[in-house]
């Protein structure tokens, strides 16, 4: 047991679920700059696909299937957590030194995640694990 709370034996499964609703949260990011949903008011006219933008939201919307279903996690978790380091870099940082003032919490997250999940891969319940077995 983690303490007497959870059985160690669990890690497989939560690392798993991690995976999966952190990409499941990535996905929405790119649904909703290229499809409209879920509708985001930033996004409400539509973002050119050949624009800073459209290419996160295709990165999001490719990178977070990816990373739900466990398909090349490592490869595409590497490259998600280049992404979001730009992006903190690019949006965040400039206005303020604080992430919690900036605005940019939620990149340094996924950021780590996806360099954790890089190095972790996919865990249990993904393609990848079932291509070794």
């Amino acid at each position: 047991m983690l303490n007497g709370i959870l059985p160690a034996s669990w890690s497989g499964y939560t690392h798993a679920l991690l995976r999966i609703m952190t990409g499941l949260l990535f996905l929405a990011h790119g649904t909703a700059k290229l499809i409209g949903w879920p509708a985001v008011e930033m996004f409400k006219d539509g973002v050119p696909l050949l624009s800073l933008f459209g290419i996160g939201g295709l990165l999001e919307i490719v990178g977070g299937v990816l990373i739900v279903i466990g398909l090349f996690t490592r490869v595409a978790a590497f490259v998600l957590a280049g992404m979001m380091a730009v992006a903190y870099f690019m949006f965040h940082a400039p206005a303020g030194f604080y992430p919690i003032l900036n605005g940019g919490e939620l990149a340094i997250l996924y950021t780590f995640i996806f360099l954790w999940l890089a190095t972790a891969g996919a865990g249990p319940w993904s393609v990848d694990a079932s291509r070794k077995a």
